[in-house]
C-alpha cells in the first residue's frame, strides 16, 4: 500500500483503463513494429508528468492506470487532465503525431477497495467510454453510481441549469462527392461526481420526470447557436436533432420547437425513431407535418431495430432513412444483413428518401455500402461524437476524407456478397 505524500491525505483509489484511440491508422502511418512501441512513450509521459500515479502497458495500445487521492472530485481531475497532457504532440523518429486516450475508469474508498470489483467495474466504464465515444469516470462508493434513474431525474434541472449538460456532433458524409452534408448533435451529461452518464440513463430520467421537453428545447437553442456558427466560418449544413417520441404528441413542445426554429434562422432538422409515431401516430403525423411545413427536414432513425411499419413509413413526411448499426455492423460478415439493407435502400429510394447507414467503422463496410447504392454514412470510420470546437476542425482540416480513402479503389469487392439471382 502506497504511503501518503506529505500534505496529501491519501482515501480514494481509482483504477483507470485507457485505449489509444485510431490506433490503425497510427499503425499504418508509423508501421507496425513503431506503433507497438507508442505505448511505452505515453506511459512514460504519464509518470513523468503525474509521479503520484502508477502506469502499466497492458495490450499494443491499451494500458492501466492506479493511483491513490483525497476525494473522488480528485481522481476525475487527474483522469481529465491525463488526456490533456496526452493531447500535446509526439515526436515519433522526428515526425509529429497527435495522439488521444479513451478513459474507462472507477474510484472507491481505501477501505473498500476490493481489487476484483474495481477491475471489472473499470472494464465496464471503459466498454461505455467506447460505446458513446466519450470518458467514463465513476465512483462506484456513490449510492447513484449506477445511474439511477429516479435520483437523475431529482437532479437533471439543475444538471441543465449548471451546464453540466453539452452536446457532440458527428458528422454525415455523402458517400459519391466524400463530402460532410449535415450532422447530428448528441446530448452527454459530464456529472461533477459520476463523470459522464449514459445518454440512454438520463434521457430515460427526463421522459420520466417531464423534463424531456425543457431538455429538448435547450438543444434546439444550443444547436440553432452553433449551427450559425458553423455557417459563419463556411460550414452551412444541416444539423439533426433527436426528438423523443413522448414529445411528437404534446402541442405545446411542437409549438414551442416550431417557434424557436423559424426565429433561429438555422439549418435544423429531427431525428424520429418509427416506434415513437406507433405510440400515437394521428397526433404524431399531424405535428411532423408542422415540422415539415416550416422547413424542417425529419429523418427516420434507427430502423429496422424496432417495429417497423410500412403503413406508416409511407405516410411520414421524411426526407432521410436511417439504417440502424445493429446491420450494418455486421456487413461484411453475415449473409442476411447484405440482403436486408439493399432492400432497405431501394426501398428508401422508392419512396424519395436519402439513406444513411449508422455504424460505419470499417473500410469494407463503406465500400460495400457505396456499391449497394447507399447516400450517406456515419460512424467511427469517419469520426466519433466530437465537442463543437473538435467538430469545427474536423470540417475546416477535412479529416473525412483520409478516413474514406482507403476503400476508393474497392467499392465493387464485396458485390456478389449480396447480389442474388
Amino acid at each position: 500500500m502506497p504511503t501518503d505524500v506529505p500534505g496529501h491525505r491519501v482515501t480514494y483509489r481509482f483504477i483507470l483503463l485507457a485505449e489509444l484511440e485510431d490506433f490503425v491508422t497510427l499503425r499504418r502511418s508509423v508501421g507496425v513494429s513503431r506503433a507497438r512501441l507508442v505505448i511505452d512513450d505515453v506511459v512514460a509521459r504519464l509518470v513523468a508528468a503525474l509521479p503520484l500515479v502508477r502506469a502499466d502497458r497492458s495490450g499494443q495500445a491499451a494500458l492501466e492506470l492506479s493511483f491513490e487521492c483525497e476525494s473522488s472530485n480528485e481522481g476525475v481531475a487527474i483522469a481529465e487532465r491525463m488526456r490533456a497532457i496526452i493531447a500535446e504532440p509526439f515526436d515519433l523518429d522526428g515526425e509529429t503525431y497527435h495522439l488521444s486516450l479513451r478513459i474507462g475508469g472507477i474510484g472507491a474508498p481505501m477501505f473498500d477497495s476490493d481489487e476484483l470489483q474495481l477491475i471489472e467495474a473499470a472494464e465496464q466504464a471503459l466498454a461505455d467510454a467506447r460505446e458513446i465515444g466519450s470518458d467514463v469516470v465513476r465512483d462506484l462508493a456513490n449510492p447513484s453510481a449506477g445511474d439511477d434513474p429516479v435520483q437523475l431525474m431529482r437532479e437533471l434541472p439543475e444538471a441543465i441549469a449548471a451546464g453540466q449538460i453539452f452536446l457532440q456532433y458527428q458528422p454525415k458524409v455523402r458517400v459519391r462527392q466524400q463530402e460532410v452534408v449535415s450532422a447530428e448533435a448528441l446530448v452527454r451529461w459530464r456529472h461533477p461526481v459520476r463523470g459522464l452518464i449514459l445518454p440512454g440513463m438520463f434521457i430515460e430520467a427526463a421522459e420520466r420526470s417531464g423534463a424531456i421537453g425543457i431538455l429538448t428545447l435547450w438543444i434546439i437553442e444550443r444547436v440553432i447557436a452553433d449551427q450559425r456558427a458553423l455557417a459563419a466560418q463556411g460550414h452551412d449544413i444541416p444539423i439533426f436533432i433527436n426528438i423523443s417520441g413522448i414529445l411528437l404528441s404534446d402541442g405545446g413542445f411542437v409549438h414551442d420547437a416550431c417557434a424557436l426554429v423559424s426565429a433561429g434562422g438555422a439549418k435544423i432538422g429531427f431525428e424520429i425513431t418509427e416506434t415513437a409515431v406507433i405510440r400515437d401516430p394521428e397526433s404524431a403525423i399531424a405535428n411532423l407535418r408542422m415540422f415539415a411545413a416550416i422547413g424542417v427536414p425529419l429523418a427516420i432513425d434507427d430502423y429496422g431495430a424496432g417495429l417497423s411499419s410500412l403503413a406508416y413509413l409511407k405516410r411520414l413526411p421524411a426526407s432521410e432513412l436511417k439504417i440502424d448499426k445493429l446491420f450494418v455492423t455486421q456487413l461484411t460478415s453475415s449473409n442476411r444483413d447484405p440482403l436486408i439493407v439493399r432492400s432497405t435502400i431501394d426501398l428508401a429510394h422508392a419512396l424519395d428518401m436519402e439513406v444513411t447507414a449508422e455504424g460505419v467503422e470499417t473500410p469494407a463496410a463503406l465500400a460495400l455500402l457505396s456499391v449497394m447504392g447507399c447516400d450517406m454514412v456515419q460512424g467511427f470510420l469517419i469520426s466519433r461524437p466530437i465537442e463543437f470546437a473538435a467538430f469545427l476542425s474536423f470540417l475546416a482540416e477535412e479529416r473525412h476524407v483520409a478516413a474514406m480513402a482507403g476503400p476508393r479503389l474497392s467499392f465493387r469487392r464485396n458485390e456478389g456478397q449480396w447480389k442474388v439471382g
